[in-house]
């Protein structure tokens, strides 16, 4: 095992807003403190009765998805924490994953593509 699920990542408009609807819909904790990550107008959370954390991240000049047609494909991707982020880079893309943006600095997250392009972020613990 190279890395445990953090959190599902939804590209929206209005990050609050979306999360207080799936907070209807699946129940659970809008914003809830969590060191992970930091809160603000481009970045909610909901923390799920079942444990699974959705995040809902606000992106400028959002176009929604036109499924099914390929038009605009969905949008989100999967956050890993890892507790070894040069170890676990090493193995995914020893596993046909790609570096899409390493960051600057010590920043804590990195990008890649899956093998499919599909985006996915490694977050050190």
């Amino acid at each position: 095992m190279i890395a445990e699920l953090q959190c599902l990542v939804i590209d929206c408009p209005a990050p609050a807003e979306l999360a207080e609807f799936y907070r209807a819909v699946l129940g659970g904790e809008v914003d809830r403190p969590d060191g992970r990550w930091s809160l603000d107008e481009d970045w909610s959370t909901l923390h799920t009765p079942g444990g699974l954390v959705v995040c809902f991240q606000g992106v400028a000049d959002y176009r929604a998805p036109t499924w099914p047609t390929a038009e605009r494909p969905q949008q989100s991707h999967l956050d890993f924490e890892v507790r070894d982020l040069e170890k676990a880079e090493v193995e995914v893309l020893a596993r046909g994953a790609r570096l899409l943006d390493a960051g600057e600095g010590d920043r804590s997250w990195r990008v890649y593509a899956d093998p499919a392009g599909h985006p996915f972020c490694l977050v050190r613990h």
